[in-house]
């Protein structure tokens, strides 16, 4: 044990187990043993987390990123001391404070004050201390005009306020913060990250759950990766976030992707980047893209033609161009690894998610060395109302006759 670790988590697993399908009662009991009790329907083990093993240094903050039932919110049920692993040991140093899930720690039938006392309670902190921090808590939810009305007549928001309200201002040294900001909205949403920017500044540790990758990569100093329960990745924000975007990709992609080639070269990667260079998996419409295309090359090729393609969902496509058609000529594609940048100006596209191809071809466009079809996925937001993916400026004219 390392006392310079807010966090140690060693070879953790968690063992749940699943009741049989359609459930137990009586009479299924006594008939499954009538007719044969060596076929009883017993109940399976679900292992939600596998062989988990990192720490958390004091002052850091930790983000915690994969699929829906990757395990993440298991884990931080874990590390709020909510459940205890089935193998292996959590050693958190110093007060926790979490807010892991929306009314989590509310008795619906009490007001927003007594919950308020009752978290503190449940933490382990005095009611004077609590009397103290009361009205900063208030304040900080917004709730005073309603902080006495019971909290089961409360809006999701107004549950996700005053829960990360009291969770901050109670001053823990870890803070463990899941999914539940997305129900703010955008006002509460920067309010929250500015007090965690703060709880960061003043040397306490972070750990964050959100599939909002832009959140995750702004406010943490490594990021740790599940999939089905085990881990993944963790280490910097940039590597870790560009390995599970792949992963995000393959998957999503699954049943419109296709691939094929002859082998002389291939697309390695394939990087999405906004006008600062940021890696991104959402622009808004308008705005101007630059694809990166990572190609390596088994020999070297004479004059390749690099295309592209953008479909719908649904795999139609909408556009498409190449270093032929648009005049940019590559002479050779030397052997190795060869780096080249896709530019589109201006993506004016309506709000959806679509899906770009990749493609290298010979000149004459009888040979393809590699091409991925609907493999990349990027989405556009676009305020304007309107149907289909092409925006077109319009308006109406009349009169009456």
């Amino acid at each position: 044990m390392n006392p310079e670790y807010a966090i140690e988590v060693r070879d953790v697993a968690k063992c749940f187990k699943l009741a049989p399908q359609g459930g137990r009662t009586l009479k299924s009991l006594i008939v499954d043993r009538a007719r044969n009790w060596r076929h009883w329907r017993v109940s399976r083990d679900f292992w939600a987390l596998r062989e988990v093993d990192f720490h958390v240094v004091r002052g850091e903050t930790l983000g915690i990123i994969g699929a829906n039932g990757a395990g993440k919110s298991t884990l931080l049920s874990l590390l709020a001391g909510t459940m205890t692993p089935t193998t292996g040991s959590v050693v958190c140093r110093g007060t926790v404070s979490s807010l892991l899930e929306l009314g989590a720690g509310f008795h619906p039938d009490l007001t927003g004050r007594e919950n308020v006392y009752l978290w503190g309670a449940i933490l382990g902190l005095s009611r004077q201390w609590m009397r103290q921090r009361f009205d900063a808590i208030v304040a900080f939810a917004e709730m005073t005009e309603f902080i006495d009305q019971p909290v089961k007549h409360y809006s999701s928001g107004m549950y996700v306020r005053l829960g990360f309200a009291v969770a901050v201002e109670v001053d823990p040294d870890i803070l463990i913060v899941d999914e539940v900001l997305a129900v703010g909205d955008a006002v509460f949403q920067r309010k929250c990250l500015e007090r965690m920017a703060r709880f960061r500044k003043d040397g306490k540790t972070l750990l964050v759950v959100s599939h909002d990758l832009q959140t995750i990569r702004s406010v943490s100093d490594r990021i740790l990766l599940l999939d089905g329960g085990r881990i993944t990745g963790l280490g910097r924000p940039e590597s870790v976030l560009h390995t599970y975007e792949r992963c995000w990709r393959k998957q999503f992609c699954a049943e419109q992707a296709r691939e094929w080639g002859s082998g002389e070269a291939a697309i390695e990667d394939v990087a999405f980047l906004d006008e600062t260079g940021k890696a991104v998996d959402c622009i808004e419409a308008g705005a101007a893209l630059r694809v990166r295309l990572t190609l390596r090359a088994a020999c070297s090729i004479q004059r390749p033609v690099i295309g592209f393609s953008i479909s719908d969902i649904d795999g139609r496509v909408l556009h498409g161009s190449n270093t032929q058609m648009g005049n940019r000529q590559i002479d050779e594609l030397a052997t190795g690894k060869t780096v080249v940048d896709l530019v589109l100006r201006r993506v004016n596209l309506g709000a959806a998610r679509y899906l770009f191809s990749f493609s290298v071809h010979s000149e004459d466009h009888r040979k393809q060395y590699h091409r991925v079809d609907n493999a990349f996925p990027l989405t556009i937001d676009n305020p304007a109302p309107f149907e289909g993916p092409v925006p077109i400026e319009s308006d109406w004219e009349w009169e009456t006759l």
